[in-house]
C-alpha cells in the first residue's frame, strides 16, 4: 500500500524510498536509464523478460513519482523515449551501490 504521508519511526524514509523504486522491474529500468535516454523497445530488451503491460505500469509509476520522463516525438511511427529526471539521477549512487553489492554477495 502506498502512503501519501509518513508519520512513524526512523525507518519511514527507507519505506518511502522502497515504495518509489521497489518492484521487480523498476530498479532494473532505472539502472539501464543511467546510460542515457532509451526508446521503449530498447528499455524492454535491456530489462529482460518483463511483459509489456508490467513494464508500462512500472514506468508510469516512476514517471508519476518524478523519477523518469517520457518524451513522445510526433513522428510516424510514434517514437517514445524515457530518461531520468534530475530527481531520478540522484539515485545513481544507490543503484551503483546495489550493483556492486550484488556482484560481491550473490553467487
Amino acid at each position: 500500500m502506498r502512503h501519501d504521508r509518513y508519520d512513524c519511526s526512523g525507518g519511514c524514509p527507507v519505506e518511502a524510498a522502497l515504495e518509489r523504486i521497489g518492484g521487480k522491474w523498476k530498479g532494473i529500468a532505472l539502472f539501464h536509464l543511467l546510460k542515457g535516454p532509451l526508446r521503449y523497445n530498447e528499455l524492454k530488451r535491456s530489462v529482460g523478460t518483463v511483459t509489456q503491460r508490467m513494464l508500462t505500469k512500472q514506468l508510469r509509476e516512476l514517471e508519476n513519482d518524478g523519477l523518469i520522463e517520457r518524451q513522445v516525438y510526433p513522428v510516424v511511427p510514434p517514437h517514445v523515449e524515457y530518461s531520468l529526471t534530475e530527481r531520478g539521477r540522484t539515485l545513481e549512487p544507490i543503484l551503483l551501490a546495489l550493483r556492486d553489492w550484488g556482484r560481491t554477495n550473490l553467487d
